[in-house]
């Protein structure tokens, strides 16, 4: 079992390559994400690659190895479960689960992982709407659109919210807006005002700024 600052290192480099899928994951950003010294960030990079974890090349950046790959998927499946065990068997809410998992994850055998799994009846989604690895690490197909992308009047399904802030989780949760709400938009204000929302059993519009509506993904209902 990797140590809970190597799995750490893999979850945020793999984290930061989905944002540009095509391009080296930099020394400073990740250095930035996981509030450490450059120089310190910078040696670690060079022992896992001398692992064969990741390709590093000085001053231009990391990606992932397959071996690397597989390993920070595998702790973001033991993260995502552990989130979505919380959640169902504990009564913990959304905005609660995601510090506990960043504690738990390293300390669950793959073992109980698939206990966990077959428990939760082989969950494809955690509580946020974000896929779960496979044993195998292959990821369920992500769907959504962003909310903002929709037909304004267009029903739709809240299918993933793209953040991890657990104050935005409750404001969202208080809303109404939980994964699997159904919403339209009423009005979207020019040159990036903020978004108007129905929410389905919700009396009363609610505003939303640009930023945050575009942290929700959706799929249009018929």
């Amino acid at each position: 079992m990797a140590s809970p600052s190597v799995e750490n290192y893999l979850k945020i480099i793999y984290k930061l390559a989905q944002q540009s899928p095509d391009a080296r994951v930099k020394t400073k950003d990740i250095a930035d994400h996981l509030e450490l010294a450059l120089p310190s960030v910078t040696s670690m990079l060079k022992a896992l690659a001398r692992q064969r974890l990741l390709d590093y090349i000085p001053y231009q950046g990391v990606h992932l190895t397959d071996d690397g790959l597989r390993a920070a998927l595998r702790v973001i499946r033991k993260h995502r479960l552990i989130e979505l065990f919380l959640v169902r068997t504990l009564d913990l809410d959304w905005s609660e689960v995601h510090e506990e998992a960043e504690l738990l994850e390293h300390a669950l055998s793959d073992k109980l992982t698939d206990r966990i799994d077959a428990f939760l009846g082989f969950p494809r989604r955690d509580p946020h709407g974000d896929p779960i690895p496979t044993p195998e690490g292959l990821l369920p197909e992500q769907r959504g659109t962003l909310l903002t992308e929709i037909d304004l009047h267009q029903p739709a399904a809240v299918q993933r919210v793209l953040t991890q802030d657990s104050e935005l989780l409750r404001y969202l949760h208080e809303q109404g807006l939980q994964i699997g709400a159904l919403v339209c938009v009423e009005e979207l204000a020019p040159f990036g005002g903020p978004v108007t929302l129905s929410i389905q059993g919700r009396p009363r519009h609610l505003s939303l700024s640009r930023h945050t509506a575009e942290l929700l993904l959706v799929s249009p209902c018929e």
